[in-house]
């Protein structure tokens, strides 16, 4: 099994540690630079987003992080980590990570008692549909011609996207009970893996 980061600065750790866990994955909590180390692929938690990146500033993760996943680490960040992965935001701030080709609009869908529930279908995971949880959600409001979008809502709203080694949901897989978007996260992170032996 993989060995897989998840950014423990703020937000959901917990609950994406107990699903990787329960999977059979080595979890590393990622707070300081040398603890990117070896990983073979990260997490970037749900949670605020403009206190995450603060974070990621202040304890120096940024150019690391950036350099890490420009040259292959495959990253997946659920709902303010899709904030963080953003190549633009339709906010002033914060300042993302710059890496995915999307343009992100932050609480897209109003305060947390606009938050809902819905069922999506994920391609390449099909049915069952999935059970999405949006709680102060972004939404992806443009993406670049080399991305593909897995997810979107019924009025066409893409809610998960994949860029290369970069996978973003704007909802919150880690608080179902279904493992599947971890399982295809896992094996992105293992074909990365392959493609390197």
């Amino acid at each position: 099994m993989p060995k897989i980061g998840i950014l423990a600065i703020q937000g959901d750790v917990k609950e994406h540690t107990l699903v990787l866990g329960e999977m059979g994955v080595e979890v590393v909590e990622v707070r300081l630079p040398d603890q990117l180390e070896d990983l073979d692929g990260l997490i970037i938690p749900g949670g605020e987003s403009t206190t995450i990146i603060q974070l990621i500033d202040l304890y120096g993760l940024r150019t690391p992080l950036t350099s890490k996943i420009k040259l292959g680490l495959p990253v997946w960040g659920t709902c303010a980590g899709m904030i963080v992965l953003a190549g633009s935001l339709t906010d002033e701030r914060p300042d993302p990570l710059h890496l995915m080709d999307i343009e992100v609009s932050r609480n897209a869908f109003g305060a947390q008692v606009d938050s809902f529930e819905t069922f999506i279908v994920v391609k390449h995971i099909g049915e069952p549909k999935i059970r999405a949880v949006f709680i102060r959600a972004p939404i992806v409001t443009k993406v670049g011609k080399d991305v593909e979008i897995l997810a979107k809502l019924e009025n066409d709203i893409p809610v998960c996207v994949k860029d290369r080694n970069m996978l973003a949901t704007a909802f919150h897989p880690e608080l179902t009970q279904d493992t599947r978007i971890h399982e295809f996260f896992v094996d992105l992170v293992n074909k990365s893996i392959n493609s390197r032996v």
